[in-house]
């Protein structure tokens, strides 16, 4: 991440195993509740696991929501070209299929309802409406945002994940698999986390060596890092706080113990923080 090379390891697992996502699940396996991203300058951040109940109640949210605006569209379009033709809502259709109406009133809504994820996890980076509420995002099995091209592997798989009916497959997977995954999951090497213990790229890019720039927009780091200050080791906190206040044009502190360093860019990641929200 950020040009420190990552391994992942399963808690649980043995000490240093690492692997690379496979295409079939390990299944009837212990389920897992976390992983463990560990860089090579020992920077550690635990990703929880979204189980069943999160995923099923940010699909339901998802789903509603695509439903509601494709039989908006369809119904609002329809209704208005046939007051429009002084005909009924169904005549203009049957006479009209395949025409003008078919284009009109029956493809977008359409697009919308099966284009809905892909488009939307593409732009928003792993994640949908329904899965900002339920706290969860997708991630690749190195905890980054994953790319297009995974995105759309990972929602083509839905064809499969939907049989026999309504995600049944899919459903039972996601029940019976060590990290709780689909098989679009397991095709595209992704998985879905807890949006707060994510760990964000911008803080695996300051654990990483020579680099000292922060993007503003990127501000939620400095939480990230307040959140996991008690689980760093003090070397390495106070390393990524220094180089967080200081691509704020701040001059560090010098001739100090370690200790006093240390509770100082504490104090200073606070202030930012409270900066941050103004």
């Amino acid at each position: 991440m950020g040009g420190a090379a990552t391994a992942l390891r399963l808690t649980g697992a043995p000490s240093g195993a690492s692997f690379s996502y496979p295409l079939t699940a390990n299944l009837m396996a212990t389920i897992q509740d976390e992983l463990q991203l560990t860089s090579t300058d020992a920077t550690e951040v635990n990703l929880p696991i979204a189980g069943t109940g999160s995923r099923s109640y940010a699909f339901l949210i998802d789903w509603h929501i695509r439903l509601i605006l494709a039989l908006a569209w369809f119904i609002g379009t329809a209704v208005l070209l046939g007051m429009m033709e002084g005909q009924g809502l169904w005549d203009e259709i049957a006479d009209n299929v395949g025409g003008f109406v078919f284009y009109v009133v029956v493809l977008p809504p359409a697009l919308l309802y099966f284009l809905y994820h892909p488009v939307l996890e593409v732009v928003l980076k792993g994640r949908t409406p329904g899965k900002r509420a339920a706290g969860i995002r997708i991630v690749t099995v190195e905890g980054q945002t994953p790319d297009m091209s995974a995105l759309l592997i990972r929602n083509i798989f839905r064809l499969i994940d939907s049989l026999p009916v309504f995600y049944v497959l899919g459903l039972a997977f996601v029940l019976l698999s060590a990290r709780q995954v689909r098989i679009g999951d397991m095709a595209a090497g992704t998985l879905l986390t807890y949006e707060k213990k994510s760990a964000s790229n911008a803080f695996e890019r300051f654990a990483a060596p020579g680099d000292d720039t922060l993007d503003l927009s990127t501000m939620e780091v400095v939480q990230d890092l307040l959140d996991r200050w008690k689980t760093l080791a003090p070397d390495k906190r106070s390393q990524i706080a220094a180089k967080l206040i200081s691509s704020q044009g701040e001059t560090l502190p010098g001739n100090v113990s370690k200790r006093a360093f240390d509770r100082e860019m504490h104090k200073r990641l606070l202030r930012l923080s409270r900066a941050s929200r103004t």
